[in-house]
């Protein structure tokens, strides 16, 4: 039992972190390809878009945070992983 809680412990710290490097690039990339025109920026939306969908629509559902000049949703998203990790043990 200890063995099965080890294994998906740290599988979901791999994919926690694996998503928030992914996000951490998605950001750098923003600023270099504005407009997605690269594969590469195009493979980290497909990766990190489905971890900020979910909170994107509840932010417009609710309209918070309409009309701000920042991407919050992102940012909620970046914060909700890191959380994860720290309570994970990362």
């Amino acid at each position: 039992m200890d063995v099965a809680v080890f294994l998906i412990r740290n599988t979901a710290v791999m994919l926690l972190t694996v998503v928030h490097l992914a996000m951490f690039l998605r950001m750098l990339f923003s600023w270099l390809d504005p407009g997605m025109e690269s594969r590469f920026s195009v493979f980290l939306f497909l990766i990190t878009e489905p971890v900020i969908q979910p909170i994107r629509l509840l932010c417009h559902r609710m309209n918070w945070f309409q009309g701000v000049p920042f991407d919050i949703p992102f940012m909620i998203a970046s914060v909700v992983i890191l959380v994860g990790l720290l309570l994970l043990g990362a």
